[in-house]
C-alpha cells in the first residue's frame, strides 16, 4: 500500500457547495484535492435547478400563449417537446459531460480526483488505492439522493426519479407523479402543459405541505387548470408495472395507471458510504449534525444538502463561504510545517510555509432565520422565515397580514394568470416579520424585499412608512401590512 499524500484540505463531492469550497480554497492558496464520483457541479446543473428551470420557461412561455385570447386577439399552440430537449442537452448539461466543470476547478489550481471516497480515520481519506492526508481538514459535500418509499413492488420497476424526467427525449402520453412536494408540482406542470396526461399522488392532506396552506390551495388550483389531476391524503401501498405502464394501488382500494412513473418524495443523505464511524460520527442519521460554522467534528466540515439544512443551492453557497472563512482561518494558525507524525509525505505545496489568501477576521455563523425558498410553480410561490403554523406552534404571538393578488392594482391589470397573494406573518411582540409568503407570477421575485425584512428584523412600523413603487406585484405588500392592522 502506497504511503499517504500529504495535502492541506480533501473535499469529498463536488456539487454546488463542495465545488465552490474547493476552488476558493484552492485561489486562496492551499493544495486541494476534490473527489467527485459524479459529475462535477452536482445536480443543480445537470438534473435540477438549471435544466428544470429551462423545461418551466418553455412550459410558461406555452400558457402565456394561450393566455393572449381575451388579452390581445387568438393565438394557436403546438407544443413540440424537441427544441427542450436539445436546450437541455447542449446549453445546460453538455449531454451530461463534466469536462467543462472540471477544468473550471483544475485552472483555480485545484487537484481532481474522479472516484469515490471514504474517510479513513482523521484526516485521512481513501480513494481506492490512494490515501491522502488532509493537513487543514476534510470538507464533506456528498448531497443527496432520491429517497424512495418502501412501498410494495415498486424497487422492481422501472420508474422515474427527477433524473429520467429532465433526460427525458421524448415524452409519455400519461404520467404518475408520487409526491406533491415542489419538484413534484414543477414537473407536474411542466408536462401537463406539453400535452401529457398527469396524476399527482400525495400521502398527506394537501401538496406544499410545507408552505402556508393558501399556497397549497393556490398551487393546487393552477395545477388543475393545467388539466392535473390531484389526490391527496392518499397512501401507496403497492405497485406494479407490466411492461407497458404502472398501476399504483393506494390503501382504500384506488388504483391509478400511467405509462410512466415519476417518484419525487423527497431525499436523503447516505451517510453510511462515508466512513464516518473511522473519526466517531454517527452514520446512523438522516443527514449530517453541523454547528454554525459548518463543523461536523474535529478537522471535518460540511457543506450543501448532506447538512439538512435545505436542499437548496443558494443554501449550499452561503455555506461554502463560512467553510472558506473557517477553513482560511484555521490554516493561518496551523503550523505549516511537515506532518509531525511522519506518515506521509509531502507533494506540491503541501509542505513547508503555504500561501494562504484571504483576509483576517471573525468567521461567521450560520443563520437560517430568512431561508428564502421558492417553487417555480406557475404561479411562483415564494417564502421565507416561519409559516402562520409553525409560528404558533413556537408559542410566538403571531399577528397575520394578507393580501390577495388579483386585487391589487397590478394584479388587476396582469388580469389572465394573476392567482396569488402575499402573506406576512409577525412576531406581535416583537413589532417585526418572522415569516413571509409571496405567490404570483413573479412570486420569487417579489420575496427579495421580503427576505430583507424577516433577515435584518426590520420593524414593521418602518415597513409601512416605505413608498411601494405603483403598479407593480409587490405593492401587495402595503396592502398585506394594511390588513394587519
Amino acid at each position: 500500500m502506497a504511503d499517504p499524500e500529504l495535502v492541506d484540505v480533501v473535499v469529498i463531492g463536488l456539487g454546488v457547495g463542495g465545488e465552490e469550497v474547493a476552488g476558493r480554497l484552492a485561489e486562496a492558496g492551499l493544495t486541494v484535492v476534490g473527489v467527485e464520483r459524479d459529475l462535477v457541479g452536482g445536480e443543480c446543473p445537470y438534473w435540477g435547478c438549471v435544466p428544470s428551470k429551462m423545461m418551466i420557461r418553455a412550459a410558461n412561455a406555452i400558457a402565456e400563449a394561450r393566455r393572449v385570447d381575451g388579452l390581445a386577439g387568438t393565438a394557436e399552440v403546438r407544443p413540440d417537446w424537441a427544441p427542450v430537449a436539445k436546450r437541455i442537452r447542449e446549453e445546460a448539461t453538455d449531454t451530461w459531460d463534466d469536462t467543462v466543470a472540471v477544468r473550471r476547478f483544475t485552472g483555480k489550481g485545484g487537484r481532481f480526483v474522479r472516484g469515490s471516497a471514504r474517510l479513513d480515520g482523521p484526516g485521512r481519506v481513501r480513494v481506492g488505492e490512494r490515501v491522502f492526508q488532509a493537513r487543514h481538514g476534510i470538507v464533506l459535500g456528498t448531497g443527496t439522493r432520491p429517497s424512495v418509499p418502501p412501498v410494495d413492488g415498486l424497487a422492481d420497476t422501472p420508474y422515474w426519479t427527477n433524473r429520467q424526467a429532465i433526460e427525458v427525449e421524448e415524452l409519455p402520453e400519461s404520467l404518475l407523479v408520487l409526491g406533491g412536494g415542489a419538484i413534484g408540482l414543477e414537473l407536474a406542470q411542466v408536462f401537463a402543459r406539453f400535452g401529457v396526461r398527469v396524476t399527482v399522488v400525495e400521502a398527506l392532506d394537501r401538496v406544499l405541505a410545507v408552505e402556508e396552506s393558501e399556497a397549497s390551495e393556490v398551487a393546487a388550483a393552477a395545477l388543475r387548470a393545467d388539466g392535473v389531476e390531484i389526490h391527496t391524503g392518499v397512501r401507496a401501498q403497492r405497485v406494479a408495472h407490466d411492461g407497458r405502464g404502472f398501476t399504483l394501488y393506494a390503501a382504500g382500494g384506488a388504483e391509478f395507471t400511467a405509462e410512466r412513473l415519476l417518484v419525487v418524495t423527497g431525499r436523503r443523505a447516505h451517510l453510511d458510504e462515508l466512513g464516518l464511524d473511522t473519526v466517531g460520527v454517527d452514520a446512523g442519521r438522516r443527514y449530517l449534525t453541523v454547528d454554525d460554522r459548518l463543523h461536523v467534528t474535529e478537522g471535518i466540515w460540511a457543506v450543501g444538502d448532506v447538512t439538512g439544512e435545505g436542499a437548496f443551492t443558494h443554501v449550499a453557497m452561503y455555506q461554502a463561504g463560512i467553510v472558506v472563512a473557517d477553513v482560511l482561518a484555521h490554516a493561518r494558525r496551523a503550523d505549516a510545517g511537515p506532518d509531525p507524525s511522519g506518515t506521509a509525505h509531502a507533494t506540491g505545496g503541501a509542505s513547508g510555509t503555504t500561501g494562504v489568501g484571504g483576509a483576517a477576521g471573525a468567521v461567521p455563523r450560520a443563520d437560517y432565520r430568512a431561508l428564502p425558498r421558492v417553487t417555480f410553480t406557475d404561479p411562483e410561490v415564494g417564502a421565507v422565515g416561519l409559516t402562520e403554523a409553525q409560528a404558533r406552534e413556537r408559542g410566538v404571538n403571531v399577528q397575520v397580514g394578507l393580501a390577495r393578488l388579483p386585487s391589487s392594482a397590478r394584479g388587476w391589470i396582469h388580469k389572465a394568470g394573476n392567482e396569488g397573494f402575499v402573506k406576512l406573518v409577525a412576531d406581535a411582540d416583537q413589532g417585526v416579520l418572522i415569516g413571509a409568503t409571496s405567490v404570483g407570477p413573479a412570486g420569487g421575485e417579489v420575496l427579495s424585499g421580503l427576505a430583507v425584512a424577516v433577515h435584518a428584523a426590520v420593524p414593521i412600523a418602518r415597513l409601512r412608512q416605505m413608498i411601494y413603487a405603483y403598479p407593480t406585484f409587490h405593492r401587495a405588500i402595503e396592502d398585506a401590512l394594511r390588513d394587519m392592522s
